[in-house]
């Protein structure tokens, strides 16, 4: 079975309204720090739905940053700039309010929650995502074991507490299956290839083109340090950060130069 949320009565992805473009995920001229530190330093982007578009930079570089600033986390300021998601700016929208009209952060390193089991988190995230109190058990409890089947889960998982004790490739899995559950309309998932092995890797990969086939118009911005991951993930764009700014755009052959040049060749394109 699936679960459809309320129409925003906004078009999804790169369409003409007027002559102007609406993107799943658009970002302009955008500034941030923390602790008085400017991280970003003038970042644009345009993502349109159904597209996947990879990240790289350098440590330090503000990948990370940028994750936190487009959900909203509130340890970081946004001096200058936007963040539009389809079509409405949502720049100064608090992290439950993104998140309720279809945003998605997957986190570099998942947090875990003793005494919650993952079948009661996102028995608990649903009904918020879908504006549902009470969500009959029945149903969640068909959607999570259909979809643990899909991701290759053993049905077990569904039981254990929330990331306690999880391998680094069972708590990126567990990230897909909030993302597949959860419908979002763009995901942000910051470094999913971080701290993985070969087999986990590929399983990650696996997981989010399976989303990416059910979902078709599900836009992803892909957040990473190598090109790994996009041996098993064609990205439809690559974004080269360093020092806060988009320095390079072209397509999936451009991970592969990063990766036999380095970071270092774009420094001076800086500023």
């Amino acid at each position: 079975m699936d679960f459809h949320y309320a129409d925003s009565g906004i078009s999804i992805g790169a369409v003409n309204t007027s002559d102007q473009a609406i993107y799943a995920l658009s970002v302009d001229n955008l500034h941030a720090s923390v602790d008085g530190r400017e991280i970003l330093r003038g970042v644009s982007l345009e993502i349109p739905a159904g597209e996947l578009h990879a990240l790289m930079g350098p440590n330090g570089s503000g990948k990370s940053t940028l994750a936190n600033v487009l959900l909203g986390n509130p340890a970081y300021t946004v001096t200058s700039g936007t963040i539009e998601f389809l079509g409405e700016d949502i720049t100064h929208l608090p992290p439950d309010e993104r998140a309720a009209r279809g945003l998605f952060l997957g986190f570099q390193h998942p947090e875990e929650i003793p005494g919650v089991s993952v079948f009661n988190f996102l028995r608990q995230a649903m009904s918020s995502r879908k504006g549902i109190e009470n969500f009959s058990v029945l149903e969640v409890r068909l959607e999570t074991m259909a979809w643990t089947k899909k991701l290759g889960m053993d049905q077990r998982f569904l039981d254990r507490y929330l990331n306690e004790g999880f391998s680094g490739g069972e708590r990126k899995r567990n990230e897909l299956l909030q993302m597949a559950l959860l419908q979002p309309e763009f995901a942000v998932l910051d470094e999913t290839d971080s701290g993985l092995d070969i087999d986990a890797l590929k399983s990650v990969a696996d997981g989010i083109s399976t989303i990416r086939s059910e979902r078709p118009e599900l836009g992803i911005l892909l957040i990473t340090h190598y090109h790994r991951i996009l041996d098993h993930l064609a990205p439809d764009v690559v974004h080269v950060l360093v020092d806060g700014h988009v320095v390079e755009t072209g397509g999936p052959e451009l991970a592969r130069t990063v990766e036999a040049n380095g970071f270092g060749v774009y420094q001076s394109k800086v500023g």
